[in-house]
């Protein structure tokens, strides 16, 4: 004897729980409520540091004027200054105005700078959820594996990394004018300052856009883990989806039951028929026509095989006239739908029908 062996065929990563699949636009749509986005700190520091120098080294001038201005107001009117409460107090004000009119428009860029580079990465957001306490951070055990984690260590080698090529870049700079450190002793104190100014913006200028770079490089990194973290499984995907779309077997049942329910609907206005036409054994249906409130008759019921059947059946028991026309039957099941007007086309053939139908109505009574 032959045994046959039949083997089903089981998906078995549909339920496997390892996370293989790319977020859905859902997952992380709530992780960004959650306040889990993609940013990269490395690329709002770089592009703060290069702006801030870049703005200090252009608004030297404007510094320099604000600072000469102070020491003449200062030097000029000594007797305006003195060391009284009046004299005292007028000081702090001049020193207060003139700071705020150096610091304030510097802060004021960097500032918009660093909302502005937060902005373009992570875009419009506001959430409270990182703000909640949440027991699990006062757990020690928690904080070291934290401490001693996969990322925890690239911060680690990202910092040493950067304060190396730093440090570097420095080096390499200062050694090129080592040779005219000596001459700053002849130099008048302005000279030497703006001397050493123009080394620390060159150093400055350059660390800015070896960080700019690695900021990139960061970026990507970033890019990486968001996407890793973010990962579903196969299960998590297809529990989503019923979430969402509702479950495949609860949806099938609602439609079932409306299908029912427009059915009873529908078979309970076959009474209400004035013909019902039919091919005569496949298609049925049921027409109705009120002057007063309708410009052409309406299909109130169709079916087809057992469920004109039905309708017959009910058409009799209710004495509605049941009335055989192959083409009209087609023509009205195929065209119309149900609570659907007659089209104009069909108005001759199912006035002849409504006609007759009046006719053997009348002879009746």
């Amino acid at each position: 004897m032959e045994h046959t062996h039949h083997t089903m065929m089981i998906n078995l990563q549909l339920f496997s729980e390892e996370k293989t699949e790319n977020a859905t636009p859902k997952k992380k749509r709530e992780a960004r409520e959650k306040g889990q986005i993609l940013k990269s700190v490395e690329l709002n520091s770089a592009l703060i540091l290069l702006v801030a120098f870049g703005v200090l080294f252009s608004f030297m001038p404007y510094m320099g004027e604000q600072i000469g201005n102070f020491m003449v107001t200062l030097f000029t009117n000594p007797l305006g200054f003195a060391v009284t409460r009046g004299g005292m107090i007028s000081l702090t004000f001049l020193t207060i105005s003139t700071m705020g009119k150096i610091i304030l428009p510097f802060m004021i860029i960097v500032m918009i700078v660093g909302i502005l580079a937060n902005y373009i990465q992570v875009g419009p957001l506001f959430t409270t959820e990182p703000l909640k306490f949440k027991p699990e951070r006062l757990n020690p055990l928690e904080g070291l594996k934290r401490m001693f984690s996969k990322r925890s260590v690239v911060e680690l080698v990202k910092s040493l990394f950067k304060v190396f090529l730093v440090g570097y870049i420095a080096f390499r700079i200062i050694k090129k004018e080592f040779i005219n450190l000596p001459l700053l002793q002849d130099m008048s104190i302005f000279t030497g300052m703006a001397y050493v100014g123009k080394i620390s913006y060159r150093i400055a200028i350059s660390a800015g856009i070896l960080l700019l770079f690695l900021a990139i490089f960061d970026y990507a990194f970033q890019w990486y883990e968001y996407e890793k973290n973010l990962k579903m499984s196969k299960k998590e995907i297809k529990d989503e989806y019923k979430q969402s779309e509702g479950d495949p077997l609860i949806k099938s049942k609602i439609k079932e039951r409306q299908r029912a329910m427009a059915m009873q609907r529908m078979m309970q206005s076959v009474p209400e028929a004035d013909v019902i036409i039919t091919n005569p054994t496949h298609l049925a249906v049921a027409l109705k026509y009120d002057s007063n409130r309708m410009e052409a008759p309406t299909v109130i019921a169709k079916g087809q095989d057992m469920m004109a059947q039905r309708i017959k059946e009910v058409g009799r028991n209710h004495e509605v006239s049941i009335f055989e026309n192959k083409p009209l039957a087609r023509s009205l099941y195929e065209s119309v739908e149900i609570g659907e007007a007659v089209p104009a086309s069909l108005y001759k053939a199912v006035a002849e029908v409504l006609a007759f139908v009046y006719q053997l109505k009348q002879k009746k009574a």
